[in-house]
């Protein structure tokens, strides 16, 4: 059995789970997220707590046992708590702004790249080079957050572009340190 999936989901009072053969629902404060469950895991809800069991030993049953135990417990705590991820802005002439329910971000380019508010993910900019991304959906924050940081990576050099909060980049020497070791 996995390690992982052995362990029961706690479900807080303010959210409620509906199991419709194996259509799990969850709706909190925050919003409703469903997910299909695998027919091979079996779903038990007692007292608070969501248990999941796999109908066989197998290899493959037990990988997923783990995976969907991950999966239903990001939704519960998602409709709960909600996800955020935080992404700064390092560079000179680097910065982002709100405009609306989009953000406006300037990251050396000749035009600014605006992106819009998907449904479900908000944006907040609480200084010029920091953008927090915060949902109910794990996955798509964390979709969002990555889309973001592709406009303009961390380079290895000045550590310029950016970055996750607590991300550290490996920098690199250049040209001038070779040089003056010579």
């Amino acid at each position: 059995m996995s390690r992982i999936g052995k362990i029961p989901i706690d479900i807080p009072p303010e959210v409620s789970v509906d199991i419709v053969e194996n259509k799990v629902t969850a709706k909190g404060k925050l919003g409703e997220l469903s997910l299909d469950v695998d027919p091979c895991i079996k779903l038990n809800l007692k007292d608070g707590k969501l248990l999941l069991t796999p109908i066989s030993d197998s290899k493959r049953y037990k990988a997923k046992h783990g995976l969907y135990r991950s999966l239903l417990d990001n939704i519960v705590i998602g409709v709960s708590k909600g996800f955020s991820k935080t992404l700064e802005i390092v560079g000179v002439g680097y910065r982002a702004s709100k405009k609306g329910k989009a953000i406006e971000i300037l990251a050396g380019y000749s035009n600014p790249v605006i992106l819009e508010e998907i449904d479900g993910i908000t944006f907040d900019v609480p200084d010029n080079t920091t953008i927090v991304v915060s949902g109910v959906d794990k996955q798509k924050v964390g979709e969002v957050a990555s889309k973001i940081r592709s406009i303009r990576k961390p380079e290895p050099y000045k550590g310029k572009g950016i970055r996750y909060k607590g991300e550290i980049i490996r920098r690199k020497a250049g040209k001038a340190a070779a040089a003056a070791v010579k």
